[in-house]
């Protein structure tokens, strides 16, 4: 029988290799973390969440001050950003966050850290740093990076990523911003709130593309109302530094090249899986572009490799990579066969106001051909909302043809938090009735999951049939008001 020197080999430090790291060694599992930057937490906590939702809240205070009048009160002189003080908070937090996700703290659980870029020399064996590391079991959660597409002469053109975006030594007067999705849409928002001069180029017809459209485009025309320029189904044909500015060329379909000068250029435009260098090909490892394959145990196609987190190409969310994390825990340290289940996956987009998600979308059902029916509540009618000067946004819930819910979309004031009720609904197989008939402070944003839920069972109360029943047997009256 084959010796190995740890039980477990975990390569990335994110939100899935911490996961596994910590639940293998508190298990007394001999583990090997492996994180190739200098510091764990993952691109999240440096280049993701964690520096994107502070720079969000930022801009939220700028914007709200700018608009005070909005809220009853005098204008307000405020001066200019400084968006070197505005990094330093970013990195305040990341700083106190990573306390958490620090080498002692994982050393004390017992599992032993190191770092470098390790590359696999057989299936059971990596080398790092001139060293050479034997697991029974690896986990591969490397993550992804930013996807640079093949733009004439972007190679040559200064442009920036997530990477680079929350560390700038100063506010840029006007920004490109290549792509649409989710990382896009937050940052074009927040540095327009900020003072930038922001555009935004989509090659196809809406923003947030994987979303419904009618949510999708009222996420736009709030950004639009605020001052971001969209330029929707464009195609990015050149770009190039110019001297002090840089020149973004687009076709905005008429076959005509319209030329954008800015200051700064954004690519995020998606990610790619990091997978280079790790040495796949030499140990025959299956992946694609998308990333490594894995089957529903997420296993790859050596059954003690695993691969977890955005690297595995499923959902890159990191709390889809903490929940892989959980699955390759049980499977490869408790040996309990466990599959994902994607289908209640939540995810939101931490713009103003918020657009988050949960189950089937409209979009979605109609590409697996699933009859539909959609109930809708607008946050204008909810008092907490209008109370707080927020009066764009609704719920939309979508039930099957046997009246089962299929999925929840929110577009509105802490939409984020405001999923998670479905969250407790979906998993813990709430039925609409009970969520209807359950108390909800007041006032409160959370009225409005109760609200839609109601909506839909009001329709059977107070049907005429129900009306009729109870005139039968107890002799109601009927109406005591007629509208002239």
């Amino acid at each position: 029988m084959a010796s190995y020197e740890f039980d477990l080999g975990v390569i990335g430090g994110g939100a899935a290799g911490l996961t596994v790291t910590s639940g293998a060694a508190q298990l007394g599992a001999k583990t090997l973390l492996i994180e190739k930057e200098e510091a764990l937490g993952g691109d999240c906590l440096h280049f993701g969440c964690v520096p994107s939702k502070t720079l969000i809240k930022t801009a939220h205070v700028y914007h709200t001050i700018k608009n005070s009048r909005h809220y009853g009160l005098p204008a307000a002189e405020i001066g200019p950003v400084d968006f070197r003080d505005v990094s330093k908070r970013i990195r305040s937090v990341i700083g106190t966050i990573q306390k958490h996700d620090s080498v002692e703290r994982f050393c004390k659980l017992g599992a032993r850290v190191e770092f470098g870029q390790p590359t696999f020399t057989d299936e059971h064996s990596i080398r790092l740093n001139g060293k050479n590391y034997s697991a029974k079991t690896w986990l591969i959660a490397t993550g992804s990076s930013p996807a640079i597409p093949p733009v004439e002469g972007l190679d040559k053109t200064p442009y920036i990523t997530n990477k680079e975006i929350f560390y700038l030594d100063k506010l840029p007067a006007s920004m490109v911003v290549l792509g649409a999705g989710p990382i896009a849409t937050e940052m074009a928002q927040a540095f327009n709130r900020l003072g930038t001069k922001v555009h935004v180029i989509q090659r196809s017809g809406q923003i947030l593309s994987k979303e419904d459209k009618d949510m999708a485009d009222l996420v736009m025309s709030i950004m639009e109302k605020e001052g971001v320029i969209f330029h929707l189904n464009s195609k990015v044909l050149s770009a190039r530094n110019i001297g002090q500015e840089n020149e973004v060329v687009i076709d905005k379909g008429d076959g005509v090249p319209f030329a954008l000068k800015t200051e700064t250029i954004l690519v995020a435009l998606g990610r790619s899986a990091n997978i280079k260098d790790l040495g796949l090909d030499d140990i025959s490892m299956e992946y694609d572009s998308k990333g490594i394959d894995v089957d529903s145990k997420l296993r790859t196609n050596h059954s003690h490799i695993y691969a977890a987190g955005d690297v595995n190409g499923a959902f890159q969310f990191t709390h889809a990579a903490g929940y892989e994390g959980g699955i390759v825990v049980s499977n490869a340290i408790f040996h309990l066969p466990r599959k994902v289940d994607y289908t209640f996956m939540p995810w939101c987009t931490f713009t103003s106001p918020e657009l988050a998600s949960i189950g089937m979308n409209e979009k979605r059902a109609k590409a697996e051909g699933i009859e539909y029916t959609v109930w809708e509540e607008e946050f204008k009618n909810n008092d907490r909302s209008l109370a707080e000067g927020e009066d764009s946004g609704k719920i939309k819930m979508l039930l099957d043809a046997k009246e089962k819910a299929l999925g929840v979309q929110l577009i509105g004031p802490h939409a984020g938090e405001l999923v998670s009720e479905w969250v407790a609904v979906f998993n813990g197989g709430v039925k609409l009735s009970a969520l209807a008939s359950a108390v909800h402070p007041y006032p409160t944003l959370g009225e409005i999951n109760k609200r839609v839920a109601g909506t839909f069972l009001s329709g059977k109360i107070f049907s005429d049939k129900v009306k009729k029943g109870l005139k039968f047997f107890f002799n109601f009256k009927g109406r005591a008001c007629e509208m002239p």
